[in-house]
Protein backbone atom coordinates (compact mmCIF):
# COMPACT_ATOMS: atom_id res chain seq x y z
CA UNK A 1 0.00 0.00 0.00
CA UNK A 2 1.38 3.39 -1.03
CA UNK A 3 1.59 6.05 1.65
CA UNK A 4 0.27 9.42 0.44
CA UNK A 5 2.79 12.25 0.40
CA UNK A 6 1.90 15.45 2.21
CA UNK A 7 1.85 18.53 -0.09
CA UNK A 8 4.18 20.39 2.33
CA UNK A 9 6.75 17.60 2.03
CA UNK A 10 6.65 17.82 -1.74
CA UNK A 11 7.14 21.60 -1.56
CA UNK A 12 10.09 21.20 0.84
CA UNK A 13 11.80 18.68 -1.45
CA UNK A 14 11.25 20.95 -4.45
CA UNK A 15 12.76 23.94 -2.63
CA UNK A 16 15.80 21.91 -1.61
CA UNK A 17 16.35 20.70 -5.17
CA UNK A 18 15.99 24.18 -6.62
CA UNK A 19 18.31 25.72 -4.03
CA UNK A 20 20.94 23.08 -4.68
CA UNK A 21 20.68 23.61 -8.43
CA UNK A 22 20.96 27.36 -8.05
CA UNK A 23 24.06 27.02 -5.89
CA UNK A 24 25.63 24.67 -8.40
CA UNK A 25 24.85 26.93 -11.35
CA UNK A 26 25.88 30.05 -9.45
CA UNK A 27 29.42 28.80 -9.28
CA UNK A 28 29.59 28.29 -13.05
CA UNK A 29 27.53 31.13 -14.48
CA UNK A 30 30.29 33.75 -14.28
CA UNK A 31 33.97 34.07 -14.97
CA UNK A 32 36.49 36.86 -14.48
CA UNK A 33 38.49 38.26 -17.38
CA UNK A 34 41.64 40.33 -16.83
CA UNK A 35 44.82 40.64 -18.90
CA UNK A 36 47.76 38.45 -18.05
CA UNK A 37 50.42 41.12 -18.58
CA UNK A 38 53.09 41.96 -17.85
CA UNK A 39 52.22 45.65 -18.20
CA UNK A 40 54.88 48.33 -17.99
CA UNK A 41 54.19 51.72 -16.38
CA UNK A 42 56.50 54.57 -15.39
CA UNK A 43 56.59 56.19 -11.95
CA UNK A 44 54.16 59.09 -11.68
CA UNK A 45 51.90 57.77 -14.45
CA UNK A 46 48.37 56.35 -14.18
CA UNK A 47 47.87 52.59 -14.39
CA UNK A 48 44.66 51.10 -15.78
CA UNK A 49 43.86 47.60 -14.50
CA UNK A 50 41.06 45.95 -16.41
CA UNK A 51 38.59 43.44 -15.00
CA UNK A 52 35.35 42.24 -16.56
CA UNK A 53 32.95 39.61 -15.26
CA UNK A 54 31.12 37.46 -17.80
CA UNK A 55 27.77 36.20 -16.55
CA UNK A 56 25.77 37.25 -13.51
CA UNK A 57 27.46 40.17 -11.78
CA UNK A 58 24.66 42.15 -10.14
CA UNK A 59 25.09 42.97 -6.46
CA UNK A 60 28.35 41.02 -6.31
CA UNK A 61 31.15 42.01 -3.98
CA UNK A 62 34.33 42.63 -5.95
CA UNK A 63 37.72 43.77 -4.77
CA UNK A 64 41.28 44.09 -6.07
CA UNK A 65 44.16 42.38 -4.27
CA UNK A 66 47.87 42.89 -4.97
CA UNK A 67 50.29 40.04 -4.31
CA UNK A 68 53.99 40.90 -3.92
CA UNK A 69 56.64 38.88 -2.08
CA UNK A 70 53.95 36.54 -0.70
CA UNK A 71 52.11 39.49 0.88
CA UNK A 72 48.52 40.34 0.03
CA UNK A 73 47.17 43.88 0.09
CA UNK A 74 43.65 45.08 -0.62
CA UNK A 75 43.88 47.76 -3.29
CA UNK A 76 40.21 48.57 -3.86
CA UNK A 77 36.83 47.33 -2.64
CA UNK A 78 33.69 48.18 -4.62
CA UNK A 79 31.41 47.82 -1.57
CA UNK A 80 33.14 49.73 1.20
CA UNK A 81 36.32 51.46 2.30
CA UNK A 82 38.39 54.49 1.30
CA UNK A 83 41.32 53.93 -1.06
CA UNK A 84 43.28 57.12 -1.83
CA UNK A 85 44.74 57.29 -5.31
CA UNK A 86 42.46 54.57 -6.72
CA UNK A 87 39.23 55.20 -8.67
CA UNK A 88 36.97 52.86 -10.67
CA UNK A 89 36.95 53.33 -14.42
CA UNK A 90 33.15 53.65 -14.50
CA UNK A 91 33.41 57.09 -12.86
CA UNK A 92 35.19 58.48 -15.93
CA UNK A 93 32.83 57.12 -18.60
CA UNK A 94 29.68 58.83 -19.86
CA UNK A 95 27.73 55.58 -20.09
CA UNK A 96 27.48 52.57 -17.76
CA UNK A 97 29.87 49.67 -18.23
CA UNK A 98 27.98 46.60 -17.09
CA UNK A 99 30.07 44.02 -15.24
CA UNK A 100 33.18 46.19 -15.62
CA UNK A 101 35.33 46.46 -12.48
CA UNK A 102 38.40 48.12 -13.97
CA UNK A 103 40.29 50.61 -11.80
CA UNK A 104 42.83 53.41 -12.15
CA UNK A 105 45.86 53.68 -9.88
CA UNK A 106 47.09 57.27 -9.98
CA UNK A 107 50.67 58.47 -9.45
CA UNK A 108 52.29 55.05 -9.61
CA UNK A 109 55.37 54.36 -7.44
CA UNK A 110 57.79 51.44 -7.21
CA UNK A 111 55.63 49.95 -4.45
CA UNK A 112 52.87 49.35 -6.99
CA UNK A 113 54.87 46.64 -8.75
CA UNK A 114 53.36 43.19 -8.31
CA UNK A 115 50.53 40.97 -9.49
CA UNK A 116 46.94 42.22 -9.22
CA UNK A 117 43.93 39.95 -8.83
CA UNK A 118 40.28 40.86 -9.37
CA UNK A 119 38.45 38.77 -6.73
CA UNK A 120 34.78 38.02 -6.14
CA UNK A 121 33.61 37.25 -2.60
CA UNK A 122 30.33 37.00 -0.68
CA UNK A 123 31.25 39.21 2.25
CA UNK A 124 31.19 36.36 4.76
CA UNK A 125 33.87 33.93 3.64
CA UNK A 126 36.54 35.20 1.28
CA UNK A 127 38.25 32.81 -1.10
CA UNK A 128 40.87 34.85 -2.96
CA UNK A 129 43.08 31.80 -3.26
CA UNK A 130 40.85 30.63 -6.12
CA UNK A 131 42.15 33.51 -8.22
CA UNK A 132 45.77 33.68 -7.09
CA UNK A 133 46.88 31.53 -10.00
CA UNK A 134 45.71 34.30 -12.35
CA UNK A 135 46.10 38.06 -12.29
CA UNK A 136 47.79 40.95 -14.07
CA UNK A 137 51.51 41.42 -13.45
CA UNK A 138 52.74 45.03 -13.39
CA UNK A 139 56.29 46.32 -13.87
CA UNK A 140 57.22 49.84 -12.73
CA UNK A 141 60.06 51.85 -14.29
CA UNK A 142 61.74 54.19 -11.83
CA UNK A 143 63.22 57.59 -12.63
CA UNK A 144 66.80 56.30 -12.29
CA UNK A 145 66.27 53.04 -14.15
CA UNK A 146 67.60 52.46 -17.64
CA UNK A 147 65.17 52.71 -20.48
CA UNK A 148 63.24 49.47 -21.12
CA UNK A 149 63.78 47.74 -24.41
CA UNK A 150 60.08 47.89 -25.28
CA UNK A 151 57.01 50.04 -24.63
CA UNK A 152 53.46 49.17 -25.75
CA UNK A 153 51.00 52.06 -25.71
CA UNK A 154 47.25 51.77 -26.27
CA UNK A 155 45.95 55.32 -25.70
CA UNK A 156 42.27 54.50 -26.25
CA UNK A 157 40.55 53.28 -23.09
CA UNK A 158 36.99 53.13 -24.45
CA UNK A 159 35.75 53.32 -28.07
CA UNK A 160 32.04 53.56 -28.92
CA UNK A 161 30.67 52.87 -32.41
CA UNK A 162 27.57 51.72 -34.27
CA UNK A 163 27.08 48.68 -36.48
CA UNK A 164 28.58 49.00 -39.94
CA UNK A 165 31.29 51.46 -38.87
CA UNK A 166 35.03 51.11 -39.40
CA UNK A 167 36.84 51.29 -36.06
CA UNK A 168 40.47 52.27 -35.51
CA UNK A 169 42.29 50.60 -32.60
CA UNK A 170 45.56 52.38 -31.83
CA UNK A 171 48.77 50.64 -30.75
CA UNK A 172 52.29 52.11 -30.74
CA UNK A 173 55.31 49.92 -29.99
CA UNK A 174 58.55 51.72 -29.13
CA UNK A 175 61.82 49.82 -28.97
CA UNK A 176 62.76 46.42 -30.27
CA UNK A 177 62.61 43.83 -27.53
CA UNK A 178 63.25 40.16 -28.23
CA UNK A 179 62.46 38.74 -31.69
CA UNK A 180 58.79 37.88 -32.02
CA UNK A 181 55.53 39.09 -33.54
CA UNK A 182 52.99 41.68 -32.42
CA UNK A 183 49.50 40.24 -32.11
CA UNK A 184 46.02 41.55 -31.35
CA UNK A 185 43.59 39.62 -29.16
CA UNK A 186 40.03 40.15 -28.00
CA UNK A 187 39.44 39.12 -24.41
CA UNK A 188 41.94 37.57 -22.05
CA UNK A 189 42.87 34.23 -20.55
CA UNK A 190 42.35 30.92 -22.29
CA UNK A 191 39.17 32.13 -24.00
CA UNK A 192 40.77 35.08 -25.80
CA UNK A 193 40.34 35.28 -29.56
CA UNK A 194 43.17 35.97 -32.01
CA UNK A 195 42.29 39.02 -34.13
CA UNK A 196 45.43 40.03 -36.04
CA UNK A 197 48.98 38.72 -36.35
CA UNK A 198 51.49 40.95 -38.12
CA UNK A 199 53.47 37.85 -39.11
CA UNK A 200 50.68 35.41 -39.82
CA UNK A 201 46.98 34.76 -40.34
CA UNK A 202 44.41 37.31 -39.26
CA UNK A 203 40.70 37.66 -38.64
CA UNK A 204 38.51 38.58 -41.65
CA UNK A 205 37.62 42.27 -42.08
CA UNK A 206 40.71 43.38 -40.14
CA UNK A 207 43.58 45.31 -41.74
CA UNK A 208 46.77 46.91 -40.47
CA UNK A 209 47.44 50.66 -40.64
CA UNK A 210 51.27 50.65 -40.48
CA UNK A 211 51.67 54.42 -40.83
CA UNK A 212 55.21 53.99 -39.45
CA UNK A 213 57.53 51.26 -38.22
CA UNK A 214 56.24 51.77 -34.67
CA UNK A 215 52.55 51.82 -35.63
CA UNK A 216 50.75 48.54 -35.02
CA UNK A 217 47.21 49.93 -35.15
CA UNK A 218 44.43 47.98 -36.87
CA UNK A 219 41.12 48.74 -38.58
CA UNK A 220 37.95 46.73 -37.91
CA UNK A 221 35.67 47.01 -40.97
CA UNK A 222 31.89 46.72 -40.83
CA UNK A 223 31.67 46.04 -37.12
CA UNK A 224 28.63 44.35 -35.59
CA UNK A 225 27.54 43.85 -32.00
CA UNK A 226 29.58 40.63 -31.92
CA UNK A 227 32.75 42.73 -32.17
CA UNK A 228 32.24 44.22 -28.69
CA UNK A 229 34.93 43.41 -26.13
CA UNK A 230 38.38 44.45 -24.92
CA UNK A 231 41.23 44.33 -27.43
CA UNK A 232 44.88 43.91 -26.43
CA UNK A 233 48.04 44.66 -28.41
CA UNK A 234 50.61 42.06 -27.28
CA UNK A 235 54.29 41.41 -27.97
CA UNK A 236 55.40 37.77 -28.11
CA UNK A 237 58.84 36.27 -27.60
CA UNK A 238 59.51 33.81 -30.40
CA UNK A 239 62.30 31.84 -28.68
CA UNK A 240 60.21 30.93 -25.64
CA UNK A 241 56.90 31.10 -27.54
CA UNK A 242 55.27 33.11 -24.79
CA UNK A 243 53.80 36.53 -24.16
CA UNK A 244 56.46 39.16 -23.46
CA UNK A 245 54.55 42.45 -22.88
CA UNK A 246 50.94 43.62 -23.20
CA UNK A 247 49.18 46.91 -23.73
CA UNK A 248 46.54 48.06 -21.25
CA UNK A 249 43.69 47.19 -23.64
CA UNK A 250 40.97 49.10 -25.47
CA UNK A 251 37.33 48.36 -24.76
CA UNK A 252 35.02 48.50 -27.79
CA UNK A 253 31.29 49.07 -27.45
CA UNK A 254 29.07 48.59 -30.52
CA UNK A 255 25.53 49.97 -30.63
CA UNK A 256 23.04 48.50 -33.09
CA UNK A 257 21.87 50.92 -35.77
CA UNK A 258 18.31 50.15 -36.96
CA UNK A 259 17.85 49.96 -40.73
CA UNK A 260 14.81 51.05 -42.76
CA UNK A 261 13.48 47.49 -43.45
CA UNK A 262 13.69 46.69 -39.77
CA UNK A 263 11.75 49.83 -38.88
CA UNK A 264 9.07 48.99 -41.48
CA UNK A 265 8.77 45.46 -40.16
CA UNK A 266 8.47 46.80 -36.61
CA UNK A 267 5.65 49.17 -37.63
CA UNK A 268 3.80 46.38 -39.42
CA UNK A 269 4.06 44.20 -36.33
CA UNK A 270 2.66 46.99 -34.17
CA UNK A 271 -0.25 47.50 -36.58
CA UNK A 272 -0.95 43.76 -36.64
CA UNK A 273 -1.05 43.69 -32.85
CA UNK A 274 -3.38 46.68 -32.59
CA UNK A 275 -5.69 45.62 -35.44
CA UNK A 276 -6.34 41.88 -35.77
CA UNK A 277 -6.84 40.51 -39.27
CA UNK A 278 -10.66 40.34 -39.00
CA UNK A 279 -10.99 43.88 -37.69
CA UNK A 280 -8.54 45.10 -40.31
CA UNK A 281 -10.73 43.60 -43.07
CA UNK A 282 -13.82 45.34 -41.67
CA UNK A 283 -11.99 48.65 -41.52
CA UNK A 284 -10.88 48.21 -45.12
CA UNK A 285 -14.49 47.68 -46.27
CA UNK A 286 -15.62 50.74 -44.30
CA UNK A 287 -12.94 52.88 -45.93
CA UNK A 288 -13.90 51.63 -49.40
CA UNK A 289 -17.57 52.34 -48.62
CA UNK A 290 -16.77 55.88 -47.54
CA UNK A 291 -14.82 56.41 -50.75
CA UNK A 292 -17.84 55.20 -52.81
CA UNK A 293 -20.24 57.54 -50.97
CA UNK A 294 -17.86 60.47 -51.42
CA UNK A 295 -17.58 59.76 -55.16
CA UNK A 296 -21.40 59.56 -55.54
CA UNK A 297 -21.85 62.87 -53.70
CA UNK A 298 -19.25 64.48 -55.95
CA UNK A 299 -20.99 63.27 -59.13
CA UNK A 300 -24.38 64.47 -57.86
CA UNK A 301 -22.99 67.91 -57.05
CA UNK A 302 -21.42 68.09 -60.52
CA UNK A 303 -24.74 67.20 -62.19
CA UNK A 304 -26.61 69.87 -60.19
CA UNK A 305 -23.96 72.44 -61.08
CA UNK A 306 -24.35 71.68 -64.80
CA UNK A 307 -28.12 72.29 -64.56
CA UNK A 308 -27.87 75.54 -62.59
CA UNK A 309 -26.93 77.85 -65.53
CA UNK A 310 -30.08 76.88 -67.42
CA UNK A 311 -32.27 77.60 -64.41
CA UNK A 312 -30.63 81.01 -64.08
CA UNK A 313 -31.54 81.77 -67.72
CA UNK A 314 -35.23 81.03 -66.94
CA UNK A 315 -35.19 83.59 -64.12
CA UNK A 316 -33.95 86.26 -66.59
CA UNK A 317 -36.77 88.27 -68.34
CA UNK A 318 -36.96 87.43 -72.04
CA UNK A 319 -38.96 85.55 -74.67
CA UNK A 320 -41.11 82.77 -73.27
CA UNK A 321 -39.87 80.20 -75.76
CA UNK A 322 -36.41 80.33 -74.25
CA UNK A 323 -37.68 78.77 -70.99
CA UNK A 324 -39.67 75.96 -72.56
CA UNK A 325 -38.38 72.40 -71.83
Amino acid sequence: MRTPTHPCSRLLVLLLVLSGASEQSDGNEWQVQQPEGPMLVAEGETLLLRCTFVGSCLDDMIKWVKVSNQDQQEIYNFKHGIFPGVTPMIQRTLEPLNCDYSIYIHIVTREHAGTYHCVRFDGLSEHPEKKLDEGTSVLVKGAGDSEPDLWIMQPQELVSSTTGDTVLLNCTVLGNGPPGPIRWFRGSGLSREAIYNFEGLSHPNVTAVRASNSDFSILLHGVSTEYAGTYYCVKFQRKLNRQYLSGQGTRLRVKAKPSAPQETEFINERVARIFPSGLLSVLTLVVLGLKAVTLAAFLLALAVRRRNPRQEDCRTPGPAELCSF
